[in-house]
């Protein structure tokens, strides 16, 4: 009989800072909240709050009824994310503590969960900045937030199961690609019979490739190799068709299944070189921003659908083709995304400057171990960052770090970031941290890439005036156009995809660090017009001005100064008040090493064109003689529209699955209009809640809020009054989930327990 795996995500019993005796089986938590996990140990505000409110220790209950099974059966109860520490009991039995929040950790219970009894699982969650955890010790310059914030689960296996699997693609350039397969294989007590592992590599339901051996598995953590060839050319795993594969391990006992493990695959190849950063054999120049997992009001603990999206936006919207998860392992779903649709991945692990003692540095490793192991199967993974991000040289702590990603993983190189040049460099790439806006040093190492650069030094919020939002985006340009000069660069990840929560000695004082081109409820600035607008045409034709409209909302009072609008068409012609101003190119002699320089107002004429003239704003903008996008903006001054955006039209009713919905005030042509105000009040009816704040108090004239649902099916049904632009109502329809639970864009499938 092979595994079986139980959600253990719903029923949770939250009961708040722990008393004495709540972990012990008899408690009583009648009390205590019931809740569904990712769960976060206190909602906040989206800025302003104390981050003190979530430091405490807190104590989560799960009552479970395992089935019956045979004696040979294990069990295991596995954690994917608890913020920071975890001491976990089982009927008042200590299992042990996991300290780290950002990778997963499990317990065997086999023996110690009752068949067909009320089982009581209790976990104390320490949520305080323990200076033994990484990434703690120091300033950290982001929150980390508390709860269970990651799903929870049973599984049920056979006394020798397959463990993990490394499934690496080799020579995939060549006539014959091959995947070499190492399964690693737990086993409790040696086989009564002999042991088969068949490993298949399967295209969609057509197996292309099989391979099996005998094996003779010791103990825990014993590894067997198998080879997959012969299977003859492959499809490439690209930014453009992300092509993936499954690898199927089964292991057979006596010739019956009793255990089976799957795996997804990409053919690719990425590797830095001193003449840049080439993926399947073709030079890319990489382009991508930064990412904190965490949202407005519950930090990191939102579900899978909402981790998926922001790799949606930072592929789609903002047409990156690399994200680092800046800095720590971050959700499994954020990652499976970047897998499915093309999104490069540097992942580094927890930490921020401070290295902390002998202790604190095993812990280190161990996450380097956890996170290699976590994803070692991810196309999209391209780096492994082994060193504290910002942190100063420390050679025995970075040579082991260095040695045991190489040694668990030779298919990837290394890197590690930092913030000065003459840093001993014991990995594979350069990652540095270069803040310069107007010169970006040459590369000081044949292998290099830029990692952070213009966020802290220019953070910008929507209600800022033009010339600042628009100086953000150039900002952002300028490095772009740099890096682009020098094929030794790699290229450039900037600082950062949107807005994050912060430490009161950090950020502008509200606990926001404004350093993101969208804010932090996902919602675009100017700058993250430009990120878009260098995206091919054929993928989307992008016209994105880099202002607001208006007359002396900047120093050089009488007007706009030279206005950037952000495209890849051809040229573009403008109108005001419907009087046609003139035509632009694209400004090539200041940005001309990107795929699509920005255009400026200063091309029409030696005065500023509204000086003459005052009127809506028309950009209508051209493919060779095609007319492909056309853009307004109001001149009236007056807030036109107020709309309420669901991201998804359907939910799961798992009490668990969320989408975000975006509140916005616009002129009358759908254009941001950043200083509008207003208070929204929210009404909710159907199987679900709102997370956020109720009213919503606009921010740049735009903000969001959650919605959640409830177990059951239905249609929820969103009100939102704003004081001035009336009632604007969304619709969502929930289907009640099937008796196993399923999980938003994964094939897997977990029963309910």
């Amino acid at each position: 009989m092979a595994r079986d795996v139980f959600s253990l995500d719903r029923d949770w019993l939250y009961g708040g800072r722990v008393v004495p005796g709540c972990t012990d089986p008899g408690f009583d938590d009648s009390g205590f909240e019931r809740v569904t996990v990712p769960h976060t140990n206190r909602v906040l505000p989206w800025h302003g709050f104390d981050d003190e409110e979530y430091r405490f220790v807190s104590v989560y209950r799960r009552h479970f009824t395992p089935p019956e099974m045979p004696g040979d059966r294990r069990v295991f109860v596995d954690f994917e994310g608890v913020m920071t520490a975890a001491t976990v009991t089982l009927n008042g039995e200590v299992l042990g503590e996991h300290r780290g929040g950002y990778t997963p950790f499990s317990f065997e219970i086999s023996g110690r969960a009752r068949p067909d009894e009320d089982n009581v699982l209790a976990v104390e969650v320490d949520s305080t900045e323990r200076e033994d955890i990484p990434p703690f010790g120091g300033n950290v310059d982001y929150l980390t937030f508390g709860g269970i914030y990651r799903e929870v689960s049973l599984r049920i296996v056979p006394a020798t199961f397959v463990e993990n699997v490394f499934a690496k693609p080799v020579d995939v350039m060549g006539e014959d690609p091959r995947v070499e397969v190492r399964c690693f294989l737990n086993s409790q007590d040696a086989p009564e019979g002999p042991l088969t592992l068949t490993a298949d590599l399967r295209d969609g339901g057509r197996t292309i490739a099989s391979a099996s051996r005998e094996v003779e598995p010791e103990g825990e953590g014993s590894a067997w190799d198998l080879v997959l060839d012969e299977f003859g050319p492959v499809e490439l795993w690209d930014i453009v068709t992300p092509k993936l594969y499954e690898v199927v391990v089964r292991l057979h006992e006596g010739g019956e299944r009793t255990d089976e493990y799957a795996v997804r695959v990409g053919f690719r190849e990425a590797r830095f070189t001193p003449g840049g950063f080439f993926l399947n054999g073709r030079r890319l120049k990489l382009r991508g921003l930064n990412r904190h997992q965490t949202y407005p009001y519950v930090g990191a603990a939102m579900p899978a659908r909402v981790q998926r999206r922001d790799a949606l936006i930072l592929k789609n919207e903002l047409k990156c083709n690399v994200a680092r998860t800046s800095h720590y392992p971050q959700s499994r779903h954020f990652l499976d995304c970047c897998d499915e649709v093309g999104l490069l991945v540097f992942e580094e692990i927890p930490g921020w400057q401070h290295i902390g003692d002998e202790g604190w540095k095993d812990l280190a490793c161990r996450d380097v171990e956890a996170m290699i192991r976590r994803d070692w199967n991810r196309p999209s993974i391209i780096l492994w960052g082994v060193r504290i991000n910002e942190s100063q040289d420390d050679h025995d702590f970075y040579a082991r770090t260095n040695g045991i990603a190489h040694a668990m993983d030779d298919s990837r190189q290394t890197s590690g970031v930092r913030y000065f040049f003459e840093s001993e460099l014991l990995e594979d790439v350069f990652g540095m941290n270069d803040f310069d806006p107007d010169f970006i040093a040459p590369p000081r190492h044949p292998l290099y890439l830029n990692t952070e650069f213009a966020g802290h030094m220019f953070p910008t919020k929507p209600i800022d005036n033009a010339e600042r939002t628009q100086e953000h985006a150039l900002r952002h340009a300028r490095v772009h156009h740099m890096l682009g000069a020098d094929d030794r660069f790699a290229g450039g990840i900037g600082w950062c995809a949107f807005d994050y929560n912060t430490h009161a000695n950090f950020g502008s004082g509200d606990r926001i660090c404004y350093h993101g081109v969208s804010d932090i409820f996902r919602i675009a600035k100017p700058a993250a017009g430009f990120y878009k607008s260098q995206c091919d045409p054929e993928e989307e034709v992008v016209l994105e001005p880099g202002f607001h409209w208006s007359i002396g909302d900047q120093s050089d009072y009488g007007g706009h100064g030279e206005g950037a609008i952000f495209s890849n068409c051809d040229r573009l012609v403008v109108y005001i008040a419907d009087e046609l101003q003139g035509e632009l190119a694209p400004d090539r002699e200041r940005f001309g090493n990107l795929p699509h320089p920005p255009f400026f107002f200063s091309a029409l004429s030696g005065t500023a064109p509204w000086r003459r003239v005052w009127g809506d704003l028309r950009i209508d903008g051209y493919l060779g003689d095609r007319k492909v996008a056309s853009r307004a903006l109001s001149s009236k001054g007056v807030d036109g529209r107020f709309s309420v955006e669901p991201d998804d039209s359907g939910l799961l009713g798992d009490g668990i699955d969320a989408t975000r919905v975006v509140l916005r005030v616009t002129d009358e042509f759908g254009s941001p209009r950043p200083f509008a105000t207003g208070a929204v009040a929210l009404e909710i009816e159907g199987p679900g809640e709102i997370v956020g704040e109720n009213p919503f108090a606009l921010f740049g004239g735009v903000g969001a809020v959650w919605v959640r649902t409830r177990e059951g099916e239905g249609t929820i049904s969103l009100r939102a009054k704003h004081p001035v632009l009336g009632t604007k109502s969304a619709r969502i329809e929930v289907k009640a989930p099937p008796g196993d639970a399923v999980e938003v864009g994964s094939a897997a499938e977990k029963k309910c327990l």
